[in-house]
């Protein structure tokens, strides 16, 4: 097959990106520099954008930090060795929805074992809804401040456009399961799409000429799949206010606050088995608006991918564990060696197994890459 819309440059959302192919946000669980020369030599690779996950939107927080010199420094880094690489880079802007007082009670749990990491997940995505539905105005207003300063901190260490993360508070803000509020960021959709959308305007506000992508997580039902985030049907009411706060993009994927399987779906998932498992929430995205739609979910065929982007379903794909399992997979496309592309099988060992277990994202293939 000829590849010549993977291959071909597009503007998303005001970013020029030489091909259709980006590295979709993903917490790898490494050492700083480990991260750098991973996320380097996938950019290497031949992608045309890499998103950074998790940039933190206030000072404190987990990981890395733009308000602290070692954080700026570290991000300064990575967005050199990616820009080295001819790729462009994206900051996902991260405000966590977790109780981290109700976090403390389940420590000692944690610590004695009686407590997994996956039961953990389950008791913190509980205490979601009642952190999200007492938050004080003040400290909503706060937070949104933060998604200001932390836009113009990125623009400084670097990146090229921001990503707004649109599960995690956001999401939980969005979503009926977890806001309880009867204020005016809660009940009705619009009310319940406030906090997302003063996120939004909060970045366009500091940094305008920043293009803004918004990582639109979709809440399934019949079957049950994902808390937060919004419901298909609500999407014809969120889709036009984000784009009116100023989102110049759409990456658009399953609300989580379940199974990490369901957002990160193995080949033998019963529902997201298949090969653009999450394309049917970019349809509907797609009929709302006319910016850029970029899909994700279980992508890792060629053949597939450029059918999806010719067809105009999508305009852009996000890969991760196809890029992990080989990064080379848009260069050996793209000149026509796509047989030789170590196909990602989905099975989730190395890589969400590898997450699970503290010992870093990697890939049944990894022994071979180094080859």
């Amino acid at each position: 097959m000829n590849y010549g819309t993977i291959a071909s440059p597009i503007s998303y959302g005001g970013a020029m990106l030489k091909n259709r192919i980006i590295f979709s946000p993903t917490s790898l669980g490494k050492s700083p520099d480990e991260t750098i020369e991973q996320l380097r030599r996938i950019a290497a690779g031949g992608c045309a954008m890499i998103v950074v996950g998790d940039v933190s939107v206030l000072p404190h927080g987990f990981g890395p930090s733009l308000y602290t010199r070692k954080g700026m420094a570290f991000y300064q880094k990575l967005t050199q060795a990616v820009h080295r690489e001819n790729c462009l880079v994206c900051a996902q802007l991260h405000q966590s929805d977790s109780n981290m007082r109700a976090m403390l009670k389940y420590v000692p749990g944690l610590l004695s074992r009686k407590i997994t990491a996956a039961q953990l997940r389950e008791l913190l995505n509980r205490e979601v809804g009642p952190y999200v539905t007492g938050m004080p105005v003040k400290k909503i207003r706060r937070i949104l401040q933060g998604f200001g300063d932390a836009a113009v901190l990125a623009k400084q260490a670097g990146f090229d456009l921001v990503q707004v993360h649109g599960d995690r508070m956001c999401g939980s803000f969005s979503s009926t399961v977890y806001n309880h509020r009867t204020d005016a960021y809660g009940g009705s959709c619009e009310n319940r799409a406030r906090f997302a959308c003063e996120a939004v305007r909060a970045v366009h506000s500091r940094v305008p000429d920043m293009p803004i992508d918004y990582k639109l997580a979709v809440r399934c039902e019949t079957p049950h799949y994902g808390n937060a985030g919004v419901l298909e049907e609500e999407l014809a009411v969120f889709v036009p206010l984000l784009e009116q706060a100023g989102v110049t993009s759409f990456h658009v994927t399953l609300a989580n606050h379940g199974a990490l399987t369901d957002t990160i779906p193995p080949a033998s998932h019963p529902q997201f088995g298949g090969e653009g498992c999450f394309l049917p929430f970019c349809d509907e995205v797609r009929a709302l608006t006319k910016l850029p739609v970029c899909g994700v979910g279980g992508l890792t065929d060629p053949d597939f991918v450029e059918q999806q982007l010719r067809t105009g379903r999508v305009d852009c794909v996000a890969l991760s564990r196809a890029l992990i399992a080989d990064p080379d997979w848009p260069k050996k496309t793209m000149t026509g060696h796509a047989r030789d592309i170590r196909r990602c099988v989905r099975c989730n060992r190395a890589c969400l197994g590898g997450m699970m277990a503290h010992k870093g994202v990697h890939c049944i293939f990894e022994k071979e890459n180094a080859k």
